[in-house]
């Protein structure tokens, strides 16, 4: 018999609707749980009492992806985080991902939740994170600000890991279009070790076409920005008759993107994480792309995901 106590696996739920579309944002890692309009689902989400899989949804910070043997310097310190993914021996997707955020607003079309990291032994910054997450005409938008609440400058990266789909339509059979002009090679741990041009590869998006039997995961990155200085990626169906498409602000420089290749039983295949990044993976070790937030500074950025190619 279930405890009268006994919690949801991604705790307390708050939907939000409008114009047709809903969505449903969850207590433990303050992410997207589900998305869809008129009925469809376009986020490959999970079911309210399912542990997250495959960090669907969730959000990444202060770093993405992963860092190496999670070493890294930061000014005159050396640091050491956890390593989280113990098989690559490397730290993955930041320090917020398990923990219960807590609500802040709520209204029929809107949910504003945040949590307050705590300084740490390998992260010893304090932040405030807050993120809006809102649905209306232009479908699923996520606005999300990060404060460095203490005395020292911080290192920071962000991004978020929603999976996108269409169902009924295979991942070979969706057609992807990826506006970057070059992708990061990577060594046996999905570490970077280089990065090269896209043009005439495989791994060229830049016109829409199928994704085949391409096993992707992989961070693209130099890329083609919109007039708002934003970028957008897209996934449709053969025959054009349904799409997604998911875009991002002007803070977000990197797309990574994982066919679910790993991932087992009914997910293995079945949809596309499709993750704006503010930095690389590595990017603490590397420096690239990482902004260092000023004691009181905060930083902001948007995404969202709407139906059509």
């Amino acid at each position: 018999m279930d405890s009268p106590d006994r919690r949801p696996l991604s705790g307390a739920q708050w939907t939000i609707a409008a114009a047709g579309h809903e969505a449903v944002v969850v207590e433990v890692g303050g992410g997207v749980r589900a998305y869809r309009h008129d009925g469809v689902d376009y986020l490959d989400g999970y079911a309210e009492d399912e542990l997250c899989p495959g960090c669907a949804g969730q959000v990444l910070a202060p770093w993405p992806n992963r860092i190496r043997d999670g070493r890294y310097a930061f000014g005159d310190r050396s640091l050491q985080l956890t390593l989280t993914e113990p098989e690559r021996g490397v730290a993955i997707h930041g320090l917020v991902n398990w923990v219960p955020w807590q609500l802040l607003e709520h209204s029929a079309d809107a949910v504003t939740l945040g949590y307050d990291l705590p300084a740490q032994p390998g992260y010893p910054w304090p932040l405030r994170l807050r993120s809006r997450w809102s649905v209306g005409p232009d479908g699923l938008r996520a606005e999300h600000e990060v404060t460095n609440t203490g005395g020292e400058a911080a290192p920071f990266g962000f991004a978020v890991h929603p999976y996108l789909r269409l169902p009924g339509v295979a991942v070979d059979d969706l057609a992807m279009l990826l506006p970057a002009r070059s992708r990061l090679l990577l060594d046996s741990r999905l570490l970077p070790i280089g990065a090269t041009p896209v043009a005439g590869t495989e791994y060229d998006w830049t016109s829409r076409r199928r994704i085949g039997a391409a096993r992707l995961d992989l961070t693209f990155g130099d890329v083609a920005r919109d007039d708002d200085g934003g970028s957008a990626v897209s996934l449709a169906a053969p025959d054009g008759s349904a799409g997604v498409r998911i875009w991002a602000d002007r803070e977000f420089g990197w797309w990574q993107v994982f066919t679910g290749d790993t991932l087992t039983g009914e997910r293995h295949r079945r949809s596309v994480a499709i993750e704006p990044m503010t930095c690389p993976p590595d990017a603490f070790r590397s420096g690239r792309d990482v902004m260092t937030l000023a004691p009181g500074e905060t930083w902001r950025g948007a995404w969202g995901v709407r139906p059509g190619a």
